[in-house]
Order: structure tokens, then C-alpha cells, then sequence
């Protein structure tokens, strides 16, 4: 079964706490009277919230990381590294863990991993709940266009030669390679591995969050003329965005994706506060 592979390659614990993520023992719950929170992380607010409830004594807490990142930052909670096998994977370890509250904390553009959380939820009766930034809005001095992908963001840089900084991850890179007749300031977290073989790429690799001051100095000091980016929102990567519209650059953004229905909050003190509303529920009703 998915879960089973899910269970015995992919729930090592590590960070602050050793050992093995265990299903029924999920983070450093010792007496079984905590409620069980796991966060589906991988985001800055995911980190942030896991440091607000890191110190509380009646949640277990339990950070779940995709494991795509090769060095990923300290957290504040235990980390479970890996996938969980889909949606039958996921509902069974959240019945197993005997997690009481689901938060959904990935990026905005992991459409994939919420669906999931949604269907696992919904299957495995659990609460969720998703922490999800507001997108980035255009304001006077914007130059935007919003694309549906990477294909589409290709065709928009048109076919003269551009000064292109690429800012949307390494997955969706690749698509770029159609298009050798622009220069390329290439950032990522990770090393893109192989290299993308284009004639003038240059890679930088780099962790926000970034002030706007060094983004304007990095888009200035390469003579950029256009961004391609995803409407991450937050204010992590939002200083290309300011420099670019200081310095008159045109924008290039990819559009959101489609999210389930799912009842969401778009900071931290909403999240905290949502919930404890829901903590209080689950007692209300002798769960």
C-alpha cells in the first residue's frame, strides 16, 4: 500500500527531536493527553506558526516537509521529511498519528499536496485548516502581466533578445530552454542539477527573505529589463517586486492555481486564533 510505503521510507523525524515518526507517537508526546497538530509545511509562515505553538504543553506538534530542499532551515518542532504516499497515504497516517487539526501551510502554487490535504481530511475526519498568503496586488507603477505557465511566460518575453531574471523555482525552469536568445539571471534555493545548457545563464542560489534594496542592486547591477516570477505574496520575496517597479521593469507573473474550498486564514495571529477556536470545539464536544 501507498501508506505502508509512505510509513517505512518516509516518516523520519529530524531537527530539533531524533528518532522515528512513528504513527502513533508523532513529535514528543509522552502522556497521550496533548492534541496532535501537523503542519504540511515548506513556507516561511509554516515555520513562523511552528514557533508560536513550539512552546505550548498541550499540543504535539509535528512539521511535515516535502524533502525536496537539500538544506532546509532549522525548525522550531519536529520534522517529518517526506511524502505520505497520496491521498491514502496521508488520510491513513492521520488516523494512525491520531492527529486532531490539519494545517495546510504549503506554498500557494502546491495545488497538488492541498488538494490532497483536502480529500485526506475529509476522509480521515480531520479538521483543516489552510494558511495561505493573499497574492500580491498591482498597484500605480506596476508594470504586471499575468501568464497561466511557464510555457506562456516563454511566448510573453517575445523572440528579441531579453535580460531575463528567472525567480519561479527550479521545477518550472526547464521550460525556458526554447528560448536561448535571452540572458538569464537564474535564482533558486537549491542547485538546478544538471544546468540547463543555455548560452548565457548565469545561477544564483539564494534564501529569502530579500530586502528591496539588494534585489534593486541585483536587478541594476545585471542591467535586468524583465522578471518572471510566481505571485508568491508575503513579504519574503516581495522586494523584487518593489525594486522592480522603482526601476521600471516589467513583470511577467504566473498565475495562481485553483484551490480547494477549504476554510483559510492569511496570517499567523488568524491561524492562531482559528485555531484555538477549533481546540476549544473538539473539547466542547468530548473529542
Amino acid at each position: 500500500m501507498d501508506s505502508q510505503r509512505g510509513f517505512a521510507a518516509l516518516s523520519e523525524v529530524v531537527g530539533l527531536y531524533g528518532g522515528e515518526a512513528t504513527p502513533t507517537s508523532p513529535g514528543n508526546d509522552l502522556d497521550g493527553d496533548m492534541r496532535h497538530i501537523l503542519i504540511l509545511g515548506g513556507t516561511l509562515e509554516a515555520r513562523q506558526l511552528a514557533g508560536h505553538l513550539a512552546a505550548r504543553d498541550d499540543l504535539c506538534v509535528t512539521l511535515s516537509l516535502a524533502g525536496r530542499t537539500v538544506a532546509p532551515a532549522v525548525q522550531p518542532v519536529p520534522v517529518r521529511s517526506g511524502g505520505f504516499g497520496g491521498v491514502e497515504g496521508l488520510a491513513a497516517y492521520l488516523m494512525e498519528a491520531r492527529i486532531d487539526i490539519l494545517i495546510d501551510a504549503t506554498h500557494p502554487y502546491a495545488a497538488t499536496m492541498s488538494a490532497h490535504a483536502a480529500q485526506a481530511a475529509a476522509r480521515a475526519g480531520v479538521q483543516l485548516l489552510a494558511l495561505q498568503r493573499a497574492p500580491w496586488r498591482a498597484v500605480t507603477g506596476d508594470h504586471w502581466q499575468e501568464v497561466a505557465d511557464s510555457a506562456e511566460a516563454v511566448r510573453a518575453l517575445g523572440e528579441s533578445p531579453r535580460r531575463v531574471f528567472l525567480g519561479i523555482g527550479r521545477k518550472e525552469v526547464a521550460a525556458f530552454t526554447v528560448a536561448p536568445q535571452h540572458d538569464y539571471l537564474i535564482r533558486t534555493v537549491d542547485p538546478i542539477a544538471p544546468t540547463l545548457g543555455l548560452p548565457r545563464a548565469e545561477y544564483l542560489l539564494a534564501r529569502g527573505p530579500f530586502a528591496e534594496a539588494d534585489e534593486r542592486a541585483l536587478l541594476s547591477g545585471h542591467r535586468i529589463d524583465i522578471i518572471v516570477t510566481k505571485n508568491s505574496g508575503g513579504e519574503a520575496t516581495y522586494g523584487k517586486i518593489a525594486a522592480a517597479r522603482t526601476l521600471g521593469i516589467a513583470v511577467i507573473l504566473l498565475r495562481r492555481p485553483r484551490l480547494p474550498a477549504v476554510p483559510t486564514v492569511h496570517t499567523i495571529d488568524d491561524a492562531l486564533a482559528r485555531l484555538d477556536h477549533a481546540l476549544a470545539s473538539l473539547t466542547a464536544r468530548g473529542v
